[in-house]
């Protein structure tokens, strides 16, 4: 809580003040800087890495200049979401799709019902209409990166079994891969 009131001044004013000085290459070596300064505090103080770019990523949106932030940051962040898709894709065993077909498919099935029937609610809740709210919802059901994050922290605190990893990422390849599709339809 400290770290995140403190930077809702700081940050901010520090962008402001600093705006004349940095250049397109300073700004971007900057942001990204103070977000892997903010993903090693907040290792250090026993929180998830994840945790700590979130909070970071919050503050630097309420700076000044955001929208530039934004726009130059876009091209390193494609590139690592590349990288990271490939890199999931590489991890399934193809025989784990065979062999663990129907618990794949029931993670699938359910994740895509379930997000569809919260994500619509919640949306449908906030005063959407239900357009916007089924769009909404077909949007999201798909398993996100984050479950990766907490994939992993379950089997490392021994929750879960080395096995779900193989299930949840052939899980998530396939809930992305027929997302658009639903999404279209």
């Amino acid at each position: 809580v400290l770290w995140f009131v403190l930077g809702m001044y700081l940050v901010p004013s520090f962008f402001k003040w600093a705006k004349q000085l940095m250049n397109e290459e300073t700004l971007v070596v900057v942001s990204i800087g103070l977000c892997l300064g903010m993903v090693v505090l907040a290792t250090q103080l026993g929180f998830s890495s994840a945790l700590g770019a979130f909070i970071m990523g919050s503050l630097i949106a309420e700076a000044p200049n955001a929208e530039k932030i934004e726009h130059l940051v876009a091209p390193i962040k494609d590139l690592f979401g590349a990288v990271f898709f490939v890199s999931v894709g590489m991890m399934v065993d193809p025989a784990i799709l065979l062999e663990q077909a129907l618990p794949i498919f029931v993670l699938v099935v359910a994740t895509i019902i379930g997000k569809l029937i919260f994500s619509t609610g919640g949306v449908l809740a906030s005063g959407q209409s239900l357009n916007t709210s089924v769009h909404c919802g077909f949007s999201l059901a798909q398993i996100g990166e984050f479950s990766f994050i907490l994939l992993g922290l379950g089997i490392t605190l021994d929750l879960l079994p080395t096995q779900a990893r193989d299930i949840v990422l052939a899980g998530a390849i396939f809930s992305i891969l027929i997302n658009p599709y639903l999404f279209a339809w």
